[in-house]
């Protein structure tokens, strides 16, 4: 009994810590802005409207409107809850915004195109049933 009375202190002090470390640890979650934007805006993503409870918010991402992770105002303007797929989505359109990817097609040549698949069509239809 007496060994165990001594390590009480020690465990207490071990405990302490741990709450004080689990404290700062969530004090510091809360200055990020992915916690703030979870508290300023609904657990639902703003393309899609699926939504989120607590079991996948993880699936829950926030997105920057204007592409700058730097731009966090504190009033969340800048933010938007996007899930994982729409948040990909979101950034692939972004990509390909920027390098031009949509910028223009490129003009076919018909002479290039050889294969039509409805050439018959027309004899068909006029073909009478025996």
């Amino acid at each position: 009994m007496a060994a165990k009375n001594s390590k009480a202190p020690e465990a207490q002090a071990g405990m302490q810590r741990v709450v004080a470390e689990a404290r700062k640890a969530r004090e510091a979650r809360l200055k990020g802005y992915r916690e703030q934007s979870l508290r300023i805006h609904p657990w639902i993503c703003a393309r899609c409207g699926r939504e989120f409870s607590g079991k996948n918010l993880r699936m829950l991402t926030v997105h920057h409107k204007d592409h700058n992770h730097d731009n966090n105002p504190p009033d969340g303007s800048n933010w938007e809850n996007l899930c994982l797929y729409c948040h990909d989505n979101e950034h692939s359109r972004y990509i390909d915004h920027v390098e031009g990817a949509n910028d223009t097609a490129p003009e076919e040549d018909p002479e290039a195109l050889t294969h039509s698949p409805f050439a018959a069509l027309a004899h068909l239809l006029k073909k009478k049933p025996d």
